[in-house]
């Protein structure tokens, strides 16, 4: 049997270097690789390519990569919750690039399942659309995006068992699945290990075979905005 799970997030970042691109997992703090990114700022790796569908916050997930300068270009689809960002963009200090988020989804499962490109209506006569390719299809315009492949893929699941199957939780889902098959080299964190069978077979939603190296950890699951209701408002609208 191959054995994924090796003993901590700094052993399973190793071959990141310099100036590679990493897929990143997530969507705002939810279901983000947060341990494996803390174990990237530990190693001092730099010049990062980071696509994701936001960089986090300015003190929690690539935010903390983004803040000591790590990340020299960002492919996203949102990036309103991160200052840092903002100032960085503006500046000149950060490049990016901007891509509608099922369009960013798309060029991930597209990357993972070896199709270099696809065409899609999304963007066709924006600024996102300048410099692509487009055709029409049965009287429709379409923009031609290319498939992503990056060097290595940092995805969070729930479960997974020690052959790398994972299952993911709720919304923690988002872009991960999509993620973990577009990199050349997948590492993952999860946060309950299984043993192999244990995982109904119906329900897996990574296959092993994508995985290639896994911790086990807890996460800390911050919420990027928390919003209350007063509680006369709520007594008053029963």
């Amino acid at each position: 049997m191959i054995d994924k799970v090796v003993k901590s997030a700094d052993e399973a970042i190793a071959g990141i270097k310099d100036g590679m691109t990493l897929v990143v997992g997530g969507f705002g703090l939810c279901g983000i690789p947060e341990n494996l990114i803390s174990a990237l700022v530990r190693s001092g790796v730099t010049d990062l390519t980071c696509i994701s569908n936001n960089c986090g916050i300015d003190d929690w997930g690539l935010g903390l990569l983004l803040g000591k300068r790590r990340i020299s270009k960002m492919m996203a689809s949102y990036v309103g919750e991160n200052a840092e960002f903002e100032r960085q963009y503006l500046s000149g200090e950060l490049e990016l690039e901007f891509v509608p988020q099922g369009t960013l989804a798309e060029r991930m499962r597209a990357g993972g399942a070896g199709i270099p490109a696809f065409f899609t209506p999304a963007s066709y006569g924006t600024p996102l659309a300048e410099g692509k390719e487009t055709r029409e299809f049965d009287g429709h315009n379409y923009v031609m995006e290319r498939g992503i492949v990056a060097d290595f893929s940092i995805v969070a699941a729930w479960k997974g068992d020690r052959l790398g199957n994972l299952v993911y939780r709720k919304t923690a889902r988002n872009f991960n699945p999509m993620a973990a098959t577009a990199g050349k080299i997948c590492i993952v964190e999860v946060e309950e290990l299984v043993e192999v069978g244990e995982l109904e077979p119906d329900q897996i939603h990574t296959p092993g075979v994508f995985v290639h190296r896994m911790i086990v950890a807890s996460r800390e699951k911050r919420i990027e905005r928390r919003t209350i209701r007063d509680p006369q408002v709520a007594r008053e609208d029963r």
